[in-house]
């Protein structure tokens, strides 16, 4: 069984990014939806040489020379990984889900409305961890994503939050 973390939107703020990696060690694959405000030049001291990493800018990520977006594979689906505000997310998934579906994908990732969002859509499995900074939810709670990928592929959602 494989652990993956996926965080969004710590906007330079990732003592909450910090402690849920401790927390969850050992992690297998960490994914990053943008706005790190500078985490990719501190991750791989957070969570070791041996995770696989994939992450994205966000559009506060000024000076980040990290990609719009990616494609990975993930259980056996192709997946992509992308901040979201470039498909305006902020008011419908309905752009960024036509893009995955455009790509192959049957996973989609993306951040940027900081609320979390775990759903299958249109057969694509529509993906936000939310905020560890800035929760936009109703409780408030800053929070992320543990997925468990079985041997078999097959995988396991469970959305976290950052207790106060």
């Amino acid at each position: 069984m494989k652990k993956i973390l996926v965080a969004s939107d710590t906007h330079g703020r990732n003592e909450n990014l910090k402690n849920v990696i401790l927390k969850n060690r050992p992690i297998d694959k960490f994914i990053f939806c943008g706005d790190g405000e500078g985490l990719e030049k501190i991750i791989r001291e957070m969570i070791g040489d041996e995770c696989e990493l994939y992450m994205v800018r966000g559009n506060n990520d000024y000076f980040s020379q990290l990609p719009w977006d990616i494609e990975f594979e993930l259980g056996g689906l192709k997946a992509f990984l992308t901040h979201g505000h470039m498909y305006g997310v902020s008011v419908s998934e309905g752009r960024i889900l036509e893009e995955a579906r455009s790509r192959g994908c049957g996973i989609c990732f993306y951040g940027h409305t900081h609320r979390p969002v775990e759903e299958k859509k249109e057969g694509i499995f529509v993906i936000n961890p939310g905020s560890l900074s800035f929760p936009r939810q109703m409780n408030r709670k800053p929070s992320y994503m543990i997925i468990e990928e079985e041997d078999n592929g097959k995988l396991h959602f469970h959305q976290a939050y950052v207790e106060r």
